[in-house]
């Protein structure tokens, strides 16, 4: 409906006076750079729009203008960095003009290469980058991509070596035959796969040193898919093998890569992480694979080659998962952070307890000095050793021994021990095993390196009293240095075994 131009007169706030005002004194300053134009441009219609200088341009005046003030600023917006203004024309009753609004940019158009890079970007990293995620995701990613660009090169002289055993290549085998040794082959890798998830709770505990493992058992099966060409009759039992090794490597890789990600990401952007995170080590793949699919064409020597870009592989996976910084304490870090604490008094950063976790571990190993939740026939070797320290742990929900026989220390939990008891528990071994450390290192230098030493029962007893009353007074200022590093503890990822004791 049509309106009076009293009802449609509005009121100007301050602030759109101002921007009024700014905008006519440019228009100003545009016709007067203008004033030596011919009569003919001089006489432009006091409605005409007036052509945009490159100096006016750069102040933020892009699009056309008009002499008259006719134009109304509605409003500003911005989008990445970019800014655009709307605004509408009036007519000479004050009523703004049908379809009369319109966008003004407010940036200087970018160059090609900008525009690529900014193209690129978008693909590759998350939005809001590098405010959105933490500052270890930019190693991390640049060392995934190594890590896929030597494994897409790998990928094009495995599969060139399976299918020439096989027999596709040289029509050795009927058609039959190679289908029914591929589906085999796939369907053994599908088994070691199902298999191996039975094992997903030490994905959570144990995730760098999983996630390592799982690229070496990547390796090893490309390493068998070569040896297939060696000795193509053993073709099936081979290429089984490999394809087992592989599926388990890929439940390792997927299994970890969530909580990896999640420990990148800053608020709740753990979708565009990931989905930019499997981008560049899909960007990654097809490049290595392009290279090696043009080296492959001058026959190098596949042992040579294979080893190169192995050493590669490894190599940037190390440093892939060793780039990861967690916040969590699972017993590697754990341990690190408990034996820095008796050290030095402190607890290490996240990125100096990070840096100091052992990632060439192979977390189904038992080989363990501390072992939480341990069984009682495991931890004791006669009745009088529980007896003897039994009183010690009266108040406590927990018991920690050291048995000298298997060398190692042993924390029982009882059937009332809650979270946090696990949590003192597992302190309570590491600090009995550092003061049993520290002896038999202070005897080892006192004495030859020849003479075999065999502390006593008496020895231990000491020890584990000690242990006791450092910890009563110790365990909380841990927790509390701890926290203040920004570490948080969880028992679960201490991985505390099952039995209690009633």
């Amino acid at each position: 409906m049509k309106q009076s131009p009293n009802s449609t007169s509005q009121t100007l706030t301050s602030q759109e006076s101002r921007l009024l005002v700014r905008e006519t004194l440019r228009i100003s300053a545009s016709l007067a750079s203008n004033a030596g134009l011919s009569s003919s441009d001089a006489g432009v219609n006091e409605g005409a729009a007036i052509p945009l200088m490159p100096e006016n341009r750069r102040m933020g005046l892009v699009g056309d203008e008009f002499r008259e003030s006719s134009l109304k600023l509605i409003c500003c917006e911005e989008i990445d960095g970019r800014r655009w203004k709307y605004v509408a024309e009036r007519d000479s009753l004050g009523n703004f003009k049908n379809n009369s609004m319109r966008a003004l940019t407010l940036h200087s158009p970018q160059a090609p290469l900008d525009e690529l890079m900014s193209f690129v970007r978008s693909y590759v990293v998350p939005e809001g980058f590098p405010d959105s995620v933490t500052p270890s995701y930019v190693p991390y990613m640049t060392w995934r991509a190594l890590k896929h660009f030597f494994g897409g090169a790998m990928g094009v002289f495995t599969t060139q070596t399976l299918l020439s055993s096989v027999g596709i290549s040289r029509n050795r085998a009927t058609p039959g035959a190679v289908a029914i040794n591929w589906i085999l082959k796939d369907g053994a890798g599908r088994v070691g796969k199902m298999l191996f998830s039975r094992q997903g709770k030490k994905f959570d505990y144990d995730l760098k040193q999983l996630r390592f493992t799982g690229d070496l058992l990547m390796e090893l099966g490309a390493g068998v898919e070569l040896a297939t060409a060696a000795v193509p009759h053993l073709f099936l039992p081979l290429a089984c093998a490999a394809n087992v090794l592989k599926n388990v490597a890929a439940v390792t890789s997927t299994s970890t890569r969530t909580p990896i990600y999640k420990a990148f990401a800053k608020g709740e952007n753990i979708g565009d992480v990931t989905a930019k995170g499997e981008c560049v080590g899909n960007i990654a793949d097809l490049l290595g694979t392009g290279l090696s699919i043009l080296i492959s064409k001058r026959n190098p020597s596949l042992v040579t080659t294979f080893s190169l870009l192995s050493c590669g592989y490894v190599f940037s996976s190390y440093r892939e998962v060793s780039s990861v910084v967690m916040d969590t304490l699972n017993r590697a870090r754990f341990s690190v952070a408990v034996e820095s604490f008796l050290k030095t008094g402190q607890v290490p950063s996240l990125q100096e307890g990070n840096k100091q976790e052992e990632i060439f571990t192979f977390p189904w190993l038992k080989d363990r000095p501390v072992v939480l939740g341990s069984r009682f026939k495991d931890a004791f070797q006669d009745p009088s050793a529980y007896l003897a320290i039994e009183p010690l742990f009266e108040k406590e929900r927990y018991i920690v021994t050291y048995n000298p026989s298997k060398g190692k220390v042993y924390a029982l939990l009882k059937d009332q021990a809650k979270s946090d008891d696990i949590l003192k528990a597992a302190f309570h071994a590491h600090v009995l095993l550092h003061f049993i450390h520290s002896a038999s290192n202070r005897q080892s230098s006192s004495r030859s390196q020849q003479e075999h030493l065999v502390p006593t029962t008496s020895d231990f007893e000491l020890h584990v009293a000690e242990a006791c009353k450092m910890v009563s007074t110790s365990y909380g200022h841990f927790k509390n240095k701890a926290a203040e590093q920004g570490w948080r503890m969880s028992e679960s990822l201490l991985n505390p075994g099952r039995a209690r004791l009633h």
